[in-house]
């Protein structure tokens, strides 16, 4: 999604160490292009060949929008995904519209999670408290690494595994997308792992409300509890409005603070795979290894986007801007993705990616209702 397009192995097959030979030969550096290929005609027909899959786009954000205001119920980027689904599996979807589509799932997805910093702020971790925040953090560690144990346990590949535990944990497609370009995946991982967050969480909006007076949770637990527990943040905020009574305020504090521990999630994850990361990145011209960056270009800037927030020099009217923008591009990227989500590949992957969703869906609801009842959260 975020991560470089690699061709896929005729046998579909990975070699030792999560990296195919195809992989490889794909990351190795191109020979530098001649002012042909530079010149502004070439430009201009790059533009050209993406034009019609970024007008499909375009249409849909349109019409997931509208699809919104006639039911509100129905969170915007939820409905992209569908949208997407419907698109792709109805035959909607040309070849032609393929790599505009491919533009909006990978850079613009990645230019809407560096936006989503500015939605943060330091001063969040202070509202919540050290107890609030440390049920946020255990509730993070023990779905992150509780999930990758059931997806290992359901023999499923590490990627996928580490792309779901990454979502459900922390921010739904948003976190997918921080965590695909260092989890040496491959797009069915990806897409798979968006489809189960978007699932489980539209899922949420429906039963959590109905869940409030028998778990004896008052409004404020409730809104702490939601925002512990449900993946994305427009779902957050569905979740939270159908209670209302300051469970929304509770909810976006508890739920925003989770999305700031996406860059030292990413980040530690890169960092352990950097050697591994670095290996895929052979140079052809001295076969020596290229060390990458500390960190990934696209969680510098999401950290940057926290921090220009908190110092207060971002004016209201441009955190504005900055939100409504950043929910286009979500919206835009996500039916991207939605297009990648065919029935074949469900019917491929089987039933053990939707297991090891609703298990992880459990997981982080359990862990953070505990930790909201022991501490009064």
């Amino acid at each position: 999604m975020l991560a470089e397009n690699c061709l896929p192995e005729p046998s579909g097959e990975d070699e030792p160490g999560g990296v195919s030979t195809t992989t490889l030969l794909h990351r190795l550096p191109q020979r530098p292009r001649t002012d042909r290929h530079q010149s502004p005609h070439a430009w201009r027909s790059a533009l050209l060949v993406q034009l019609p899959g970024l007008g499909l786009t375009a249409l849909a954000v349109a019409a997931a929008y509208g699809i919104t205001r006639l039911i509100p119920a129905i969170n915007v980027t939820t409905a992209a995904v569908v949208l997407g689904v419907l698109a792709v599996n109805l035959g909607m979807v040309h070849d032609d519209a393929r790599p505009g589509l491919a533009l909006a799932s990978k850079s613009v997805l990645r230019i809407a999670v560096v936006l989503l910093g500015l939605q943060l702020s330091l001063t969040d971790l202070r509202q919540l408290g050290g107890s609030g925040l440390t049920v946020v953090i255990v509730t993070v560690t023990v779905t992150f690494f509780g999930t990758q144990l059931i997806a290992r346990a359901l023999g499923l590949r590490r990627p996928l595994g580490l792309l779901v535990a990454t979502g459900f944990s922390i921010c739904g497609a948003s976190a997918v997308a921080g965590m695909q370009p260092v989890a040496g995946g491959d797009e069915d991982d990806t897409v798979i792992a968006v489809a189960l967050v978007t699932l489980c969480g539209s899922l949420a909006i429906l039963v959590l409300p109905l869940l409030r007076v028998p778990l004896h949770l008052d409004y404020l637990s409730f809104g702490a509890w939601t925002g512990a527990s449900v993946h994305d943040v427009g779902q957050t905020v569905a979740t939270a409005n159908r209670v209302g009574h300051g469970a929304l305020q509770a909810a976006i504090v508890v739920k925003l603070t989770r999305v700031v521990l996406l860059a030292p999630l990413v980040t530690g994850v890169y960092l352990a795979r950097r050697r591994t990361i670095a290996t895929a990145q052979l140079d052809e011209s001295t076969n020596s290894a290229r060390r990458p960056a500390p960190v990934p270009l696209f969680v510098a800037g999401f950290i940057l986007a926290i921090v220009l927030r908190s110092t207060g020099v971002v004016p209201a009217s441009g955190l504005r801007l900055a939100t409504d923008l950043q929910q286009i591009l979500l919206t835009a990227a996500l039916f991207g993705l939605g297009t990648g989500i065919s029935w074949r590949l469900l019917r491929r992957a089987g039933g053990r990616p939707l297991v090891l969703g609703l298990l992880a869906w459990l997981l982080v609801a359990s862990v953070s209702y505990a930790g909201v009842m022991l501490t009064g959260h």
